[in-house]
């Protein structure tokens, strides 16, 4: 039989609780190893600090998440390309296989005219994989706005590796099943949450919502998928360190349970 699959944890997951205390989390709950969301604690942006913080916890880091976000625009500086070679760098160092990153935004016209193709290149030249997360239409009310060029939807985009975040896949009106089947062999890293369709991205406990979650797994599972299944949710409401830690062991459990064969 094949290998279980590994459920690591997103430091994001533990936010407003900082990097240090997603590798501490991660690794007292039992999850597989840690997503590093590089952002604006200044420890996840330190290479040095988080591969000390793999060390002390004894837990791998499979994963960086590129600073993509509206909040992260200066971190690693204000140039797009610089901010994935870094990235590379820090996943290189670390151990790690995979750098998420999103598409560009519409108004970095320059960065996402050549975005496909340099992806491409930055595989090529670090030797490691960069998994394009899908994203979703920006809407208000009856209105929608294209945020993301070349597109939000990466099935439609050359790219050699994708992330796949059910919450993005939920606020798009996509099915993930669907989603995955399409993609074949490109999909390479898997955010595991839920989505009620809301236009709001969510970032659910898996189960909570109203996402396909377990028959994405099952169809992940007895598929030739070999990547990393990230757990990536939103535990800001959560009254306390204990009902956080609660929530992110249902999600692992589920997880789990769902993802074997």
């Amino acid at each position: 039989m094949p290998a279980p699959l590994r459920v690591s944890l997103s430091t994001s997951s533990v936010y407003p609780g900082s990097t240090s205390s997603g590798f501490e989390t991660a690794a007292r709950l039992g999850f597989d190893g840690v997503e590093v969301m590089v952002g604006i604690d200044d420890v996840s942006a330190d290479i040095t600090a988080v591969k000390a913080l793999s060390g002390f916890h004894e837990i791998p880091i499979v994963s960086v998440h590129a600073p993509c976000l509206l909040v992260t625009q200066r971190v690693w500086g204000s140039d797009p390309w610089g901010k994935l070679h870094r990235s590379a760098e820090m996943a290189l160092e670390v151990g790690a296989s995979v750098v998420v990153v999103h598409p560009p935004f519409r108004w970095q016209r320059d960065y996402a005219r050549t975005f496909v193709d340099g992806i491409a290149e930055l595989e090529t030249r670090h030797g490691i994989t960069f998994a394009v997360e899908n994203m979703y239409p920006w809407r208000t009310g009856k209105r929608e706005f294209q945020a993301y060029a070349p597109g939000w939807d990466p099935i439609e985009q050359d790219y050699a590796h994708v992330t796949l975040d059910l919450s993005h896949s939920s606020t798009a009106g996509g099915d993930p099943v669907e989603m995955a089947a399409d993609l074949g062999p490109r999909l390479a890293h898997i955010h595991m949450t839920d989505g009620s369709g809301s236009a709001k991205d969510e970032h659910l406990i898996p189960g909570r919502g109203t996402q396909p979650c377990k028959e994405f797994l099952a169809a992940v599972a007895a598929s030739d998928f070999a990547g990393e299944i990230v757990v990536e949710v939103n535990t800001r409401k959560a009254k306390d360190q204990a009902e956080r830690e609660s929530e992110l062991l249902e999600a692992l459990a589920f997880t789990r349970l769902h993802a074997s064969v």
